[in-house]
């Protein structure tokens, strides 16, 4: 019988939250701590001919002004091609030139605009095509020459073509041939902000003995440790990385920035601590920001609706720094073709510097964004085909024994049943065919469906750790190197164990700040990773626990450990029950009736590395990436004026094979937050720019976010098809809710209106350009 696993248990940090006790990275004191702040670049590609920083080295209170000169070393989890401050040249606008660091807030705000800069502008490239285009100016002269992290990065010299990635399988120009319906179309996704409640920040101090101390709001804390000691030269065991609750992240706070600079900011000053806090406007100009994608996409079938072949192109916006958008481009590749059965395939994924904000990961790892271009694409086939939109996705769905576009063989318990998800959702979103339905004069009626399907991109040895000890009252405390920043995943490691110990969920207390030097290392907080890898460590640390339980209780009970049952917080045998030990009474060694001690102290250790992966073939793409996909369908319906081109989101629908469900409304919560997202991103995000790279207006009162009262009716419905390599069979689920929401939005404004909309966001301006009115 079940202990924790399927309930609804409430959050382990929910009271902190609810009552305002939880403490973020800037809710520490400030007394004592310097301020920093950051001058940031007005242009989007120029030289810095001059830097004069004499007048701000006169402000009282000032103590250091840094610029590129202090800081030649480059960065970068993949490759190494972003200066901390930019040195000789800046590459987009909001980029950090320089940094202040002062007595208190005031001083070093006035001294930054004292700090004078002298560009000479250089020309811009905005999009990818235009940075692909012949003689297109280049943003880095060395692209293939700075040093590579990984090695499955793949630079282009001569070009802005930071990586590339390739899918072949079959013969699509031979199976084009015989396709009775063709569909062709180029899509534009502009970037757009992570915008977390909690704006990144962080603090840094290096104490006489060389330790360095960083408190960041970070999703990867062993990430900061080891480029700062690469970087640096420091011994890893010298630098403690701290991270408190986190304010929300979405892969926004997954990079390594402020942690850098204000780790220079204090070594400047001798080592005293410093406050590295942006405001919002800048964190939205400088700080990473979600892909901006451009495709283009052709798929083919016969009149009943099987598609035969697709090929397709993928130009990735990464920005003027690759971060980590290489692999947002393989993972594009690796899942390019949405959850079907598409035997024929050309799928090239080309990631693409341009003067933007640089970016990162976010949620979905950009699977929203290509998910858009493929879904929308189905829809027109599945129209041209005179089909149900809902009925083709299920005449297309992949099926165990067929293969993935890196030729990975599907499963049931790899993969999951898109068959049941789309059989499912059809009476939660009560499915009608697809088709605008007046209401009244001018007001229709829509619905738009899209699959979605998500594997994960990690190092193909990343690791995660769990460590369990006991209290004197037989509970237990455990501690990972996992972030807290909303995903509620240390909730879910906590019913893992109290499952595998079989005690209740409120007997295991778990450790939520992260600290480095104490806390087992976890890869990152990114990719809904948690409950997988983290899930596998915590379960091999419950053995570990479980098997000194079993020693000690069978030398206070004088019989073998094979005869020793542990559960219900009891120790005892097999044979009888009725003799038993508490937790309490054996979990620090146990005191026998004649005061002879028995046993040792109990404390559970365990590891995980992920096994079985591998990096992509660069010629066919053959690999695989992740330990597992995770798939799903989603509906979204729409009211929308035709003659306004004005609308209202009336409800979306999802429904997830999430494998198992470890706590029903918590992941309901977490789905329906990704819906949301989602919602938000498709209708109205986008940072916009102007002809030279400026960001317009990157603020909360012009970046218009989904407010509260906006939003439509969520109706989550998960289905459960184990995976058999994960903890208890579940999925990753985390991200999932936000990935086809755009897509189905776009396909229920395109009925709604009668327009083919291929881009984002969704706004009645764009509705009204789209529908030819604009010029009337």
């Amino acid at each position: 019988m079940s202990t924790a696993i399927g309930k609804s248990v409430q959050r382990k940090e929910a009271w902190d939250k609810v009552t305002g006790k939880a403490r973020y990275t800037d809710d520490f004191p400030i007394t004592g701590v310097l301020s920093v702040r950051l001058l940031t670049s007005t242009y989007a590609h120029a030289r810095i001919l001059k830097i004069d920083t004499s007048e701000a080295l006169r402000i009282p209170g000032v103590k250091a002004v840094l610029t590129g000169a202090d800081c030649p070393e480059l960065f970068g989890p993949l490759v190494l091609d972003r200066p901390a401050l930019a040195k000789d040249v800046v590459r987009y606008a909001g980029e950090p030139v320089a940094m202040v660091v002062a007595q208190d807030e005031p001083s070093a705000e006035a001294a930054v605009r004292m700090i004078g800069v002298s560009y000479g502008q250089l020309p811009v490239v905005l999009t990818p095509s235009e940075a692909i285009a012949k003689d297109a100016p280049l943003i880095h002269s060395q692209t293939n020459g700075y040093k590579k992290v990984t090695t499955d990065i793949y630079p282009e010299a001569g070009t802005n073509i930071a990586s590339r990635y390739r899918m072949w399988k079959g013969n699509p120009d031979k199976a084009f041939n015989g396709c009775d319906v063709i569909v062709k179309r180029r899509f534009f996704l502009p970037p757009s902000d992570h915008l977390a409640m909690e704006v990144r920040t962080a603090r840094a101090e290096i104490s006489s003995d060389g330790m360095v101390s960083i408190t960041t709001s970070s999703q990867s804390p062993y990430t900061v440790r080891k480029q700062l000691s690469e970087a640096f030269t420091i011994p890893a065991g010298k630098i403690q990385v701290r991270v408190p609750f986190v304010g929300g992240g979405f892969g926004g706070k997954a990079p390594v920035m402020l942690e850098i600079l204000a780790f220079l900011a204090s070594r400047k000053v001798g080592g005293k601590a410093v406050r590295l806090t942006i405001p919002r406007e800048q964190d939205m100009a400088s700080a990473p920001c979600r892909i901006g994608l451009e495709a283009e996409i052709k798929i083919g079938a016969k009149k009943d609706g099987s598609i035969q072949a697709a090929e397709m192109t993928y130009w990735v916006d990464c920005g003027a720094y690759t971060d980590i958008s290489p692999y947002m481009a393989k993972a594009i590749a690796v899942d390019c073709t949405g959850p079907y059965q598409i035997e024929n395939l050309s799928c090239d994924v080309l990631c693409v510097y341009t003067n933007h904000t640089y970016t990162t990961s976010f949620r979905g790892f950009a699977h929203d964004s290509y998910t858009f271009c493929v879904e929308r694409s189905m829809d027109i086939l599945a129209r041209k085909c005179s089909l149900d939109p809902l009925e083709f996705r299920l005449h297309n769905a992949i099926l165990p024994g067929n293969l993935t576009p890196s030729q990975v063989m599907d499963s049931r318990s790899l993969m999951g049943d898109l068959t049941q998800c789309l059989d499912k959702i059809k009476p939660l979103s009560e499915w009608d065919g697809g088709k605008a339905v007046l209401i009244k004069r001018g007001i229709v009626r829509a619905k738009g469906a899209a699959c979605f399907w998500k594997t994960e991109n990690p190092p193909t040895d990343a690791i995660s750790g769990a460590v369990i000890t006991f209290n004197p009252d037989g509970s237990v405390n455990l501690n990972t190197g996992v972030v807290e920043m909303g995903s509620g995943g240390q909730t879910h490691l906590a019913q893992i164990l109290a499952e595998k110990l079989q005690i209740d969920d409120d007997q295991v207390h778990v450790v939520m700040d992260v600290d480095t030097r104490t806390a087992p290392e976890h890869w990152k907080t990114v990719a809904s990773l948690t409950e997988y890898m983290a899930g596998h460590a915590v379960v091999c640390a419950a053995d570990d626990l479980l098997e000194q339980l079993r020693g000690n209780g069978a030398q206070a009970l004088g019989c073998s450990p094979a005869e020793i049952e542990v559960s219900h917080g009891r120790v005892y045998s097999r044979k009888n029950p009725g003799n038993f030990i508490p937790f309490k009474d054996i979990v620090q060694g146990y005191q026998a009736k004649d005061g002879s001690s028995i046993g040792e102290p109990v404390i559970g250790r365990g590891g995980f590395m992920l096994k079985g992966l591998s990096q992509l073939d660069p010629q066919n793409g053959r690999g695989k990436t992740g330990p597992a996909w995770t798939l799903g369908a989603q509906v979204v319906e729409v009211e929308a004026d035709t003659a306004s081109c004005t609308y209202r989101i009336i409800a979306a629908s999802t429904v997830i094979d999430v494998g198992k469900v470890i706590n029903p409304e918590a992941m309901r919560s977490m789905i329906a937050g990704g819906m949301a997202m989602g919602i938000s991103l498709a209708s109205r995000e986008a940072f916009s720019y102007d002809a030279v790279g400026i960001p317009r207006a990157p603020n909360l009162r012009t970046y218009k976010l989904l407010h509260i009262g906006q939003e439509p009716d969520y109706r989550v419905g998960f289905v459960e098809t184990p995976e058999t390599e994960s903890p208890y069979g579940v999925r990753s689920y985390s991200e999932h809710g936000i990935i086809g929401i755009p897509a189905a939005l776009g396909n229920a404004l395109s009925t709604a209106f009668g327009k083919e909309f291929l881009s984002l966001p969704l706004t009645p301006e764009r509705i009204w350009q789209m529908s030819g009115e604009a010029g009337s």
